[in-house]
């Protein structure tokens, strides 16, 4: 096989048929989307809920139409199944030989399990839920087309606050196609970032009508999605697995739409509460204070004050007076004291010394002090009490 010799189409489609028929029958599960009869034979679309994955599906055998209860669009089912490829138009179907519809104890055993498996993970933790915005900027809404639930959420967020902002997604809410819709508009509003808060918001039905919101994929886009998320299914007894991974549980859409925007009325009133109370407030401190100024300049010391510096300019009059008084005598000691050490000094002094008659001999060369005659040069220095002379030494006399 080559560019330059090619299969033929129909030995492909041949080869492709003789490798399906290899797979053998097969055990799958889906929801059923139409139901059509041509005669004897019966035809199915089963749909995966989860994702956009449909498949033809043939009964030659009967099997379909013995279903009991009678098979109905948006039924659960499990069949057993034959994969045909049609050589002439390639198409794949799977060719039935048993169905077996899901019952409500069936699935009540899988959202136990799913339920089960997510708590497990940490999705229902409280710690990782997001609190609601107090006024958000915009609301993601989605909801059923035209539905109760929709005008329930707009008419109570709007009686609360009328300016509140929503972008409504209308998508299906139940059926095969409900768990696709309801995953998109989620994640076109998270990636908005005007949209502050998103509610999922549908009326009450059958527990099969609300199987979407416990489906495994939805679950895990609403706990991925960085916007927090309401959760507005059915009435108060239901209780969907959505519930437990939203960030915030309403009972009814009617309570999504009180909750997710504040009450202008109530939160007017409770400013006006709120100023009456900081008015009060501040003209109580204003007159507690004013009564306190009132008291302080009452005081004689406000009241009169020269009468505080005259008693203390007497005291500071006295203190100069003693402080005068004690530097005089201070003065006075202090000029005896040096009388007498000046007579100490003068006492002391080789003038003193000199006015008795003695004299200081230096030698005129060296002006040292002559202690010793033979210390004496040719000539010497003699200072007497008054004056001084000039000598020429002639003789020597040197002493004991």
């Amino acid at each position: 096989m080559s560019a330059e010799n090619p299969w033929p189409l129909r030995v492909v489609s041949k080869k492709i048929g003789d490798w399906v028929a290899r797979l053998g029958e097969v055990w799958t599960e889906g929801q059923i989307t139409e139901i059509s009869h041509r005669g004897r034979t019966v035809y199915l679309t089963l749909r995966d809920p989860s994702a956009e994955v449909s498949m033809r599906v043939v009964d030659f055998t009967g099997a379909a139409a013995a279903a009991d209860p009678p098979l109905r669009d948006g039924a659960q089912v499990v069949v057993r199944a034959q994969a045909q490829w049609w050589d002439k138009n390639g198409s794949l179907s799977l060719h039935l030989r048993e169905i077996r519809q899901v019952g409500l104890g069936e699935l009540l055993a899988r959202l136990e399990r799913l339920k089960k498996l997510l708590a497990a993970e940490g999705l229902f933790s409280a710690d990782r839920k997001k609190p609601l915005p107090f006024l958000p900027y915009r609301i993601g809404l989605i909801t059923g087309r035209a539905s109760d639930a929709m005008r329930d959420v707009l008419k109570n967020a709007r009686a609360r606050l009328p300016a509140a902002d929503f972008d409504v997604r209308e998508v299906a809410v139940q059926g095969p196609r409900a768990v696709t819709e309801v995953c998109a508009a989620l994640a076109e509003l998270d990636a908005d970032p005007d949209i502050e808060v998103i509610v999922i918001a549908r009326g009450g039905g059958s527990m099969e009508d609300l199987l979407p919101f416990s489906d495994e994929t939805l679950c895990r886009a609403v706990a991925d999605a960085a916007t927090p998320v309401v959760s507005a299914i059915g009435h108060e007894p239901d209780t969907p697995i959505l519930d437990y991974i939203a960030d915030w549980r309403a009972s009814t859409p009617t309570e999504a739409g009180k909750k997710v925007v504040p009450d202008l009325a109530e939160e007017q009133r409770g400013l006006n509460i709120s100023r009456t109370r900081l008015r009060q407030s501040l003209n109580a401190l204003l007159t507690r204070e004013e009564d306190g100024l009132a008291a302080m300049r009452a005081r004689p010391v406000l009241a009169r004050p020269r009468t505080m510096l005259e008693s203390r300019a007497e005291a500071v009059e006295n203190l100069t007076h003693r402080m005068r008084a004690r530097i005089d005598s201070r003065l006075e000691r202090s000029v005896d004291d040096l009388g007498h050490l000046r007579a100490r000094l003068r006492s002391l002094s080789p003038q003193s010394t000199l006015d008795r008659g003695y004299a200081i001999v230096a030698d005129s060369g060296t002006g040292a002090i002559l202690r010793d005659a033979a210390d004496a040069g040719e000539r010497i220095h003699v200072r007497l009490a008054a004056g001084s002379l000039q000598a020429a030494v002639t003789e020597k006399e040197e002493g004991p």
